[in-house]
């Protein structure tokens, strides 16, 4: 007889509807923006523009994934200034 480990998908919701969403960061895009993942249920979360948090849609990825690579960019060009 197989058991099942895995926790049903309904008892993170309810937990998360009673209690509220666990988050933590699960990526820094900037010093600012941020994603986040709730450790119950799995919801994803970032910041949008005006510094709130908003559901993380494919669209929210790519415009994230954009903004960590111009700020990186931005981060390697300080430390070479600041080399030479």
């Amino acid at each position: 007889m197989k058991i099942s480990t895995t926790k049903p998908t309904l008892m993170p919701k309810v937990y998360c509807n009673l209690f509220g969403h666990d988050y933590q960061v699960t990526r820094k895009v900037t010093y600012h923006v941020k994603e986040y993942t709730c450790c119950n249920c799995k919801k994803e979360l970032t910041t949008d523009s005006n510094g709130k948090l908003v559901e993380l849609t494919a669209k929210f990825k790519e415009i994230n994934a954009i903004l960590e690579r111009i700020h990186s960019a931005r981060i390697e060009r300080s430390k070479q200034k600041m080399f030479a």
